[in-house]
């Protein structure tokens, strides 16, 4: 890490405004590099970071370019074990050190289901592991290896806990995925809906032999919010924002999506933490919480939110927000990094095919953000520019969730504007597949409005789990009317 901090102060400067405040009960109070404020202005205002200190997050750093915080909730579990598959960003034999949190870090849909702020409920990790999972989820699987907690195989979680595993080593080979299992027994457990991006699933009988047990894919996995390795990078850089930074809606475990796109023509060197959560608004994050805490912990910021403030609003709110609101609270946001020294650049708000008011707050709000991110010394990126029609500003020409092709448009430009000393090779085997293609939108203002669930059939191979997902998409009311508030997802 000596090398990461010192190629990091030579790439990365900002000026500091402020030292450190509590963040979560794992946070600590980090003292102000500046305590002589006699010189600044009456109108400056000194900001207080939100940062979680943990000395861990300088230790370890992201080895997944694939989103894992908190959107939604697990209702009720009894005995149930999750998996997930993992890509790294860097193979080989690596000591792993995996972050939880037990509070939902944004909002989901309206809310009533899940927001910003909510506390988790008490929980107990039976077991956990990681292994090898071969090239695909059809692999046979490696070895598991347990991850403990204090030196415990099993863990009581408490309400609002956050908390880290124990370090453990696990040798990735090259093209292979990491997975995380774990069992969990209890109630109102935050979890991430997946969105497809990979293999999640699920399995009722955790005590049956590998070669006999049943996994059933599901969209809602609870998972570790930040998957460190023990590495050298040159820097860390975060992604933060909504549904289309997580790259919802994009193909199954192709990994396209812009963010994914621009952590992969990083490479290794650079450390990628995806924290884009579907659902997630401005104004979840400016909540200065845990998600923005840990998020802090980087070296270079992409910070890309607007659609589903404009569409949704806050969390409670009857509507949309303003640009004005908007703009305050992605401002926030971009101080929160500044007060960390981090390279900041904000993404100005994508198409989304609005009319009328909503494409006049997004209009507003992308002609305000370039001035203002100047104003706290943060860069600018048109994300807009690159995903409209030409001629058409409003129109997602690549989908309101951008598809492959459009996820390759982005990262060619941003790093040529940002990182163009390097040479990458672009993956686009899937764009002359989806060449012109917009990838389905949902409604204006809403970026997450159907997902898929389970059927509750048994399906024995990840093909058949697939499909049983592609037939079902999510409905809030219906989903509860038939589990009539008993279901153990």
């Amino acid at each position: 890490m000596k090398a990461l901090k010192a190629v990091a102060a030579l790439l990365f400067s900002a000026v500091i405004l402020a030292g450190c405040a509590d963040s979560s009960s794992s946070s600590s109070s980090a003292k102000s590099k500046d305590k002589d404020t006699s010189s600044k202005t009456k109108t400056e205002q000194i900001v207080e970071s939100c940062i979680v200190t943990d000395k861990n997050f300088e230790t370890y750093v992201s080895n997944t370019y694939v989103a894992t915080g908190n959107n939604y909730i697990v209702k009720s579990v009894d005995n149930k074990a999750y998996r997930v598959y993992l890509p790294v960003e860097e193979a080989g034999e690596l000591e792993y050190c995996f972050y939880f949190s037990n509070t939902v870090d944004s909002t989901y849909d309206g809310g009533e289901r899940a927001h910003v702020g909510q506390a988790g409920g008490d929980y107990t990790i039976s077991s956990a592991y990681v292994y090898d999972g071969g090239t695909a989820p059809e692999d046979p699987i490696g070895e598991k290896i347990p991850v403990t907690f204090s030196g415990n195989e099993s863990k009581d979680v408490k309400s609002g806990e956050a908390f880290w595993s124990d370090p453990v080593t696990i040798d990735i080979p090259e093209g292979h995925y990491l997975v995380w299992e774990w069992t969990l027994s209890g109630k109102d457990i935050p979890c991430i809906k997946m969105s497809n991006l990979t293999s999640s699933s699920y399995n009722n009988h955790p005590e049956y032999p590998e070669d006999e047990a049943v996994w059933k894919y599901t969209d809602e996995i609870p998972c570790p919010v930040f998957v460190g390795a023990k590495r050298d990078v040159k820097a860390r850089v975060t992604a933060i924002g909504d549904s289309i930074t997580q790259g919802c809606m994009t193909d199954y475990m192709t990994y396209e999506f812009w963010a994914a796109r621009i952590a992969k023509a990083l490479g290794s060197e650079y450390a990628f933490y995806n924290a884009g959560l579907g659902w997630a608004r401005a104004s979840d994050c400016a909540a200065n919480g845990n998600w923005l805490g840990r998020a802090l912990n980087c070296d270079v910021a992409l910070v890309a939110f607007g659609t589903n403030d404009i569409g949704a609003g806050a969390y409670e709110a009857e509507s949309g927000d303003n640009a004005d609101d908007i703009l305050a609270n992605i401002k926030s946001i971009l101080e929160q990094f500044k007060t960390v020294e981090a390279k900041t650049i904000l993404f100005n708000s994508p198409p989304q095919d609005y009319e009328g008011a909503l494409e006049d707050t997004r209009t507003t709000l992308n002609e305000l953000e370039k001035t203002m991110a100047e104003s706290v010394g943060a860069e600018y990126f048109d994300f807009a520019e690159v995903l409209c029609e030409n001629g058409s500003p409003s129109t997602a020409y690549y989908g309101q969730h951008p598809n492959a092709e459009g996820g390759a448009e982005v990262c060619k430009a941003f790093m040529a504007q940002f990182f163009p000393e390097i040479e990458y090779v672009l993956d686009e085997n899937k764009d002359s597949e989806s060449e012109n293609e917009a990838a389905e939108g949902t409604d204006a203002g809403t970026a997450d409005n159907t997902q898929p669930i389970d059927n509750g059939t048994e399906a024995t191979t990840e093909d058949e789990i697939y499909a049983e997902a592609e037939d079902y998409t999510y409905d809030d009311e219906a989903y509860d009317e038939v589990y009539d508030g008993t279901y153990d997802e």
